[in-house]
């Protein structure tokens, strides 16, 4: 390269050029850094290079930049903005290091800028779309909470002489699971109640369960019977609806009759898994429910009928399989592959409604991001019988 193509390099280089004495003072400029400043040959000659820059970026350069370029003999893409005659703003990412003579003293400093103008408007663009999408994602998770909301009771009032109590764990807080549940009262004696899940997510899949919700409501009071409440909804699904996802459900339904000291269970499953039954004596079980099919399966699906007493002490718990199917963090394991979960009923049984709930929930809080689906959990209990005062 010859010297005016040396020379022709240094003023007309795509960057700007400085080079400085150790204490900031600009010895040299190329052309292509004095016309994006917009001064005259020579004008900077001289002046110091916090001169240049705006009073932030200034302080910046002192207190960091400079200290930093000093200590370590060099200095890459650090963001600056210079500042023109006309007060112009010149965003630059500037790099800069240190000559050092022979004895390894400092000599002089070499500082190439690069116009950062358009870097700088991708970044303020980039913010404001981040700001823009957390801002809709908020808007989405607020309607997401106030639609799940609408598909659950906004209170459980069961009848006299049993304890009640649900939990909605979301593992999403913008997206819909298809978990619903509900207590309803069908006479002064019966009350209905039932817990499902629809497969898939999404709006799809919240239509599905507003419809369910409806009309076990409505087939529960023209025919008590758990099963042909659950051959009604399955009729109902089998007709056409307008949602792109399945219609498949697994749910039970069940009534509550008051009987004695306690209440009598009368529920029919359809593929959901079985409920458990925590004792007043401190065993658990489940109750037998196993070989339904799904609601929305079949045109002539088949559901298991069960029917057992709930006297004092005794507690039934209902829950989706976002519970039993949460990740272990093992491999593929899922929580209750080896029967954990009646090992848990086990371990708290005798327990009311409320407890088990809050132990269910805890567990559940506790495993994170393991559990992938949404969970809901709905629980029954009669009070123990008080204590006689002898």
């Amino acid at each position: 390269m010859t010297a005016s193509e040396a020379e022709d390099f240094w003023d007309n280089a795509p960057s700007g050029h400085l080079v400085t004495h150790i204490d900031g003072r600009i010895i040299r400029a190329n052309n292509r850094l004095i016309r994006w400043l917009g001064v005259k040959p020579g004008a900077l000659d001289g002046k110091s290079i916090g001169d240049l820059l705006t009073p932030g970026s200034r302080i910046h350069y002192d207190t960091h930049f400079g200290p930093l370029l000093r200590m370590s003999g060099e200095l890459a893409g650090v963001t600056v903005d210079f500042v023109g005659p006309s007060g112009n703003r010149l965003p630059m990412f500037l790099t800069a290091n240190i000559r050092t003579g022979a004895d390894g003293s400092a000599e002089l400093v070499r500082v190439t800028a690069v116009d950062a103008t358009d870097r700088r408007s991708y970044e303020r663009e980039l913010l404001a779309q981040r700001k823009q999408a957390e801002a809709d994602r908020a808007r989405v998770a607020l309607f997401a909470d106030t639609l799940r909301r609408s598909l659950l009771p906004p209170v459980l009032a069961p009848p006299t002489g049993l304890d009640a109590a649900d939990y909605y764990y979301a593992a999403s807080v913008d997206d819909i699971g298809g978990d619903f549940y509900d207590l309803f009262p069908l006479s002064s004696a019966t009350w209905g109640f039932f817990l499902g899940d629809v497969v898939g997510k999404g709006v799809d899949a919240a239509v599905i369960t507003g419809l369910a919700r409806y009309v076990l409501r409505s087939a529960a009071v023209s025919d008590q019977n758990p099963v042909r409440v659950l051959h009604n909804l399955n009729s109902v699904l089998e007709q056409k609806v307008d949602v792109r996802g399945s219609r498949l459900c697994t749910l039970i339904y069940g009534n509550l009759t008051k009987q004695g000291d306690g209440f009598d269970v009368e529920l029919a499953s359809g593929g959901h898994p079985p409920p458990l039954l925590l004792a007043s004596d401190g065993s658990a079980h489940y109750a037998d429910t196993v070989g339904g099919q799904a609601v929305g399966m079949t045109v002539t699906p088949h559901f298991v009928a069960s029917r057992f007493h709930l006297g004092p002490g005794d507690t039934l718990v209902l829950y989706t399989d976002g519970l039993t199917e949460a990740s272990t963090g093992t491999g593929r394991e899922r929580y209750d592959d080896d029967g954990a979960l009646l090992s848990f009923a086990k371990a708290h049984s005798p327990a009311s409604a409320a407890s088990i709930v809050e132990a269910v929930s805890t567990l559940l809080e506790g495993m994170g991001s393991g559990v992938e689906d949404d969970t809901a959990l709905l629980a029954f209990g009669v009070p123990p019988h008080a204590p006689e005062h002898l």
